[in-house]
């Protein structure tokens, strides 16, 4: 009768083990879950218990908390309830660790693995059919590509600029094109870059021209102004871009004059003029080696106007540069001037296509063809431009047609 009186509370709970089997165990709350488990492989492992180690080889779960039961607690110590559900699982055994003697003999067999030599290499492949794919090939397709675009886009220059000088409203779209020019400089800073150096301290115009002079490259930049720190001339605006404004006006005043006679001798001076005030807009972007690029290729033992040139003709790419330099060294500097034959079937494609007839009568166009001239990279930017990209679109689909022809 006393032990009825100080009894726990029973708890009728659900067990279930993986194969599917469920039933209904009610203990005392008191019980500990090792005797709870001892008791659920009775009921679904008869005769089991005869290896001490099957109790240890199973666990029960909580199904609500997904917790795992700890064998010396109670059933009231872990706060299980009325009508819980409770899952009978056998443990996974652990992985075993390999033999001393296996990985002896693994780490051995590792070592007396070697890569085969180049004697080797050639003895195992001299009957296989050989192929004429070669990595320098390639690459030297692709430069090939690079060079073939950048004449197209030099002789294209040259046929927007005598449209533009034909032009009756020639001055205005000098302006036009010159205004777009200006624009474009300003907007080209990055923003995010921008903004990283103004936020340690650097004023807002010496740091565009610290990223304007190291290729948005922040990391460059941030050197540049504390190298530049105490120079006097921090300051000062870049070559081309200041004084902008004044060859500007007095080139449109000078065209404007031209074009005042009627005579057939002033049309060809003006036209004369603008041609050479288009010239100008090309001659603001001079090309700024990377200084990076250029010691770490000088201290090969290069020659510091050969380094400025390799960079100039692979567009500050340093491994491609060092490359040319000690490769047969083409295009030269001097190819990078040259446009493309004007009576090639390619050249003659692109200038009969309407859309690009209609692109090269709009400033932008000039404007984009010289910035991807200086500006590979910027290739990208003309080519989603909604004016630029239709005549980008056009160029790259008739070279791409005939070049597989």
């Amino acid at each position: 009768q006393e032990e009825k009186i100080f009894a726990g509370k029973v708890l009728r709970l659900h067990v279930c083990t993986m194969e599917g089997a469920e039933w209904l165990e009610e203990v005392p709350e008191d019980t500990t879950v090792e005797k709870l488990k001892e008791r659920c492989l009775k009921h679904c492992l008869p005769g089991s218990l005869e290896d001490p180690k099957t109790v240890t080889h199973h666990k029960l779960i909580h199904a609500t908390s997904e917790k795992v039961l700890t064998d010396t607690k109670t059933v009231l110590e872990e706060n299980i309830q009325d009508r819980d559900v409770l899952l009978l699982v056998k443990k996974r055994a652990p992985t075993l660790l390999p033999k001393m003697a296996d990985v002896v003999a693994e780490e051995k067999r590792k070592q007396e693995q070697k890569a085969p030599d180049k004697d080797a290499i050639l003895k195992a492949t001299a009957n296989l059919p050989a192929r004429s794919v070669d990595r320098t090939v390639t690459h030297h397709n692709m430069r090939d590509f690079q060079t073939e675009l950048r004449k197209i886009l030099v002789s294209l220059i040259e046929v927007a600029q005598k449209l533009l000088a034909l032009n009756p409203d020639a001055v205005e779209l000098f302006k036009k094109a010159n205004a777009m020019l200006d624009e474009d400089e300003e907007d080209r800073v990055d923003e995010i870059a921008l903004r990283q150096l103004t936020e340690m301290g650097f004023p807002e115009s010496r740091a565009v021209k610290a990223l304007r002079l190291n290729h948005m490259s922040v990391t460059q930049a941030m050197e540049w102004l504390i190298e530049h720190a105490d120079d006097p001339s921090v300051d000062a605006p870049l070559p081309g871009l200041a004084p902008a404004e004044a060859p500007a006006d007095g080139a449109a005043s000078s065209a404007e004059a031209a074009a005042g006679p009627s005579s057939e001798e002033g049309g060809e001076e003006a036209k004369d003029e603008l041609t050479e005030i288009f010239k100008k807009i090309r001659r603001k972007r001079e090309f700024r080696p990377d200084p990076r690029a250029v010691i770490a290729l000088m201290e090969m033992g290069f020659d510091e106007k050969e380094v400025v040139d390799a960079l100039r003709v692979n567009n500050n790419q340093q491994n491609a540069a060092c490359e040319w330099l000690l490769g047969d060294r083409k295009p030269s500097p001097e190819d990078l001037d040259k446009g493309i034959d004007t009576n090639s079937p390619l050249f003659q494609a692109i200038l009969e296509n309407p859309v690009v007839q209609l692109g090269l009568t709009n400033p932008k166009t000039l404007l984009a063809f010289e910035d991807m001239l200086e500006n590979p990279l910027n290739s990208t930017q003309w080519m989603n431009d909604p004016e630029t990209g239709p005549v980008m679109l056009q160029i790259s689909r008739i070279f791409q047609t005939l070049n597989r022809t």
